[in-house]
């Protein structure tokens, strides 16, 4: 495990060494040549002998995109390598680290090889570069991004604020994206299938009729600041057989509610009746519920 924290608020430069990332990130000035490795450890690599990471954070690739970069390489090849390990299951074959989409490209391209900067990486490591290296590109969905947040969490002990030190982001940020985690299954799919974007899936959160709601948006073509306005209107209006509605909070409520959640990264109600009442927390999964307790129980 402490191998594992050493990457913790330095991104890929920490987990692979300043040379590499800048050969990933294209600012070595060494390139690829054909037939072996290069003075900055890239070596062509025959395409038929890489493939996909399983657990790659990525699962969704804009087909516009890659028809767009699948023009680029037939003109003017790989310019930036991908990263890959020795695959776990395949002797003598590779499995991508970072750069599926070039990878993907490049086969659509039909070109032979691809040049890659090859490391020995631990499951772990290799996950956490994955996931640093597509969030740091802003190459994920809102959806995809909370996923591999709490899959990071889960699988490297991270709290959120170790969480967003490893990818470079702050902690209010990884928090309110997790809250994504506590929409239902069939919104969730609208914000992965690119049918909402973050900031929709962020105004249904406020709403009590989450699926409804995500309906209209998508039927509709809402932008983000109407669906504010709808759920705004949803929670004011009058619900048949629910007898008189009940007050709307004042501002001072409002607004803890609103800080409250971006500290925890959940969702926070206050009942408050002439200074006595009621401070809900709601948790999306057990991770939260320990982070919680934490919160609650330090000293």
């Amino acid at each position: 495990m402490a191998e594992n924290r050493r990457g913790l608020g330095r991104g890929l430069s920490a987990l692979l060494g300043e040379a590499d990332e800048a050969v990933l990130t294209g600012e070595a000035p060494d390139q690829p040549g054909q037939g072996g490795p290069t003075a900055n450890g890239v070596r062509e690599i025959p395409i038929e002998l890489i493939h996909r990471n399983p657990n790659q954070p990525r699962q969704h690739f804009s087909e516009a995109e890659l028809a767009e970069l699948e023009t680029s390489i037939r003109a003017s090849g790989v310019l930036q390598p991908i990263l890959v390990r020795p695959s776990p299951e395949r002797p003598g074959e590779f499995e991508i680290v970072a750069g599926e989409r070039r990878w993907r490209a490049s086969q659509r391209a039909g070109v032979g090889s691809i040049p890659a900067l090859v490391r020995t990486l631990d499951d772990n490591v290799a996950y956490e570069i994955a996931i640093v290296e597509n969030v740091q590109r802003e190459n994920l969905n809102a959806m995809e991004e909370a996923k591999a947040y709490e899959s990071l969490m889960g699988r490297m002990g991270y709290t959120q604020e170790q969480a967003a030190n490893a990818v470079g982001k702050s902690r209010s940020h990884v928090a309110n994206t997790l809250r994504l985690l506590q929409l239902p299954h069939t919104v969730q799919d609208h914000v992965l299938y690119g049918r909402l974007t973050a900031g929709h899936a962020r105004a249904i959160l406020a709403s009590d009729d989450q699926e409804a709601v995500a309906e209209q948006i998508v039927s509709r073509g809402l932008s983000v600041r109407d669906a504010e306005a709808l759920v705004r209107a949803r929670a004011a209006g009058p619900k048949k057989g629910s007898g008189p509605r009940k007050p709307q909070k004042d501002t001072d409520t409002a607004a803890l509610e609103a800080d409250l959640e971006d500290v925890l990264g959940m969702s926070v109600d206050i009942a408050d009746r002439g200074g006595a009442g009621e401070l809900r927390i709601r948790y999306a999964s057990l991770e939260q519920l320990d982070e919680i307790c934490r919160r609650l129980t330090r000293v």
